[in-house]
Parts: C-alpha cells; sequence; structure tokens
C-alpha cells in the first residue's frame, strides 16, 4: 500500500500541472469543430439538414398542436435567453455566497462571463444573418451563428451540473439543454447547425473551464492535501532520505 502513495502523489501532480493544457486543447478543438460547421454551412453543404429540419418544424406549428408547443417553446427560449440565465444565475450564485460556498459562486459566475463574451465575439467573426425560411416567432438584434441560447445554457446548465456532481443532474441539465436549443429552431431564429455549433462551443468552454472546478465542500483539496503530505517529495522526508527508509524499517516492525 505504501508504494502506492508516491505514484499517487505524482499523479495528482501531473494532473494539476497538465490540467490546463487540456482544458485548452479541448476548447481548441471546440472552437475548430465550429469553424468546420461555418464553412460547411456558408458552402451550402448543410442545406438538406437545414432546410429540411426547419420546413419540418414550420409545418409542425401549423399542426393541431402546433400552437400549443410553440407556447412551450416560446417559454423554453425565453428562460434561455439572456435576461432568464442572469436571472436564474442570481438564483444560484446568492444562496452559494451566502453558504459559504464562495469559490463555487465566482467559478460560476466567470465561467459564465467569459463564455458569453466568447460566443458575442464569435458572432462578430462569423456575422451569419438569421435564417429567413420562417416567420420569426422571436424578437433577434444579433448575428446568428453560433446560437447564443445553446452556447450559453450549454455552459450554464452544464456547469451547474458539474458543481452539482450527481447524476440525475447532468439528466437534467442535458434535457434542458436539448429543449432549449430546439427551440430556437421552432421559432425560426436559427438553422439546426447555429444550434449544434453553439452546443459545441458551450461544452468546449466548459472543458476548458472545468480545470478550475472548485472542490464540493473541500473534499478534493483535503484528499489532495493528504497525499501530498505522504509523498515523499513534500514535507520533511524529502530533506532527509534516510529518515524515510528509517519509517519504512520501523513501520515493518
Amino acid at each position: 500500500m505504501k508504494a502506492c502513495w508516491p505514484l499517487m502523489g505524482a499523479r495528482f501532480i501531473s494532473d494539476r500541472r497538465t490540467g490546463p493544457a487540456k482544458g485548452a486543447g479541448a476548447l481548441a478543438l471546440a472552437l475548430f469543430c465550429v469553424l468546420l460547421i461555418a464553412l460547411a454551412q456558408r458552402a451550402g453543404w448543410l442545406d438538406g439538414l437545414n432546410v429540411g429540419l426547419m420546413q419540418w418544424a414550420g409545418t409542425a406549428r401549423e399542426g393541431g398542436i402546433g400552437q400549443h408547443v410553440t407556447t412551450a417553446m416560446r417559454l423554453a427560449s425565453a428562460i434561455g435567453g439572456t435576461a432568464g440565465r442572469l436571472a436564474l444565475l442570481a438564483v444560484v450564485v446568492l444562496p452559494f455566497m451566502t453558504m459559504g460556498r464562495r469559490a463555487a459562486a465566482l467559478w460560476l459566475a466567470v465561467t459564465m462571463a467569459g463564455g458569453t463574451l466568447l460566443n458575442l465575439a464569435l458572432k462578430q467573426i462569423f456575422a451569419a444573418p438569421r435564417p429567413d425560411l420562417l416567420p420569426h416567432l422571436d424578437i433577434v438584434h444579433t448575428y446568428s451563428f453560433p446560437s447564443g441560447h445553446s452556447a450559453g445554457n450549454m455552459m450554464l446548465f452544464g456547469a451547474l451540473a458539474m458543481l452539482a456532481g450527481r447524476r440525475g443532474g447532468y439528466w437534467a441539465a442535458g434535457g434542458a439543454i436539448a429543449l432549449i436549443g430546439v427551440s430556437r429552431v421552432w421559432l425560426g431564429v436559427h438553422w439546426p447547425s447555429d444550434v449544434m455549433a453553439g452546443w459545441i462551443e458551450g461544452a468546449g468552454w466548459l472543458a476548458f473551464c472545468g480545470v478550475w472546478l472548485p472542490a464540493r465542500g473541500g473534499q478534493q483539496q483535503r484528499a489532495g492535501d493528504a497525499v501530498m503530505r505522504r509523498h515523499p517529495v513534500a514535507g520533511d522526508e524529502a530533506m532527509d532520505p534516510e529518515t524515510v527508509e528509517d519509517r519504512h524499517g520501523g513501520d515493518q516492525q
């Protein structure tokens, strides 16, 4: 068992050093995928998918239950909009501050602020117009690609699920993210490829920010400290190798 402690400690140090690089690599891969989707969209390679799904949405909107579905989609889109995300963020951050989880509150706020700026920058870079295949059932003023609703809610609900660390939280987050993304196509204000790119962008940003995800209740930090204390490169043992040998010998006796 004791031989495993140095390996565990070394792995802990390695993960802490390589984590930012892995997070940056995941974000770079996500942005590369977003670029590929943008190029494919402009080249017309995604027209079959985009037009086909949006025409289906238009037909469904005129169906018997279309009006009821539209009402639900409007509500989902409103909750996932900028104002809705800010309200939900405040509802979560303020209790975190009062409960002593300031690191989690700060991480969540910084993650959302940085992700919002990233999406705004990408919209300006690609400058894609909104689809005009269907009448818009929502008021929009910004560019279309990538979808801010899809990216922002992937970041928000994904971050909340990461902080909760429960399987049910991930399922609930996935359902909310999917519903809000689909609502943007149903309302005629985004191509499906806009939504897909937003999801990928949000996932990449989460992977990057997840490197600094705070430990829940300090458990991870305490575990890391325990590993470091047992590691022979930490503390007094690193200064006197003979002490390590004597201790191992004493334990065997």
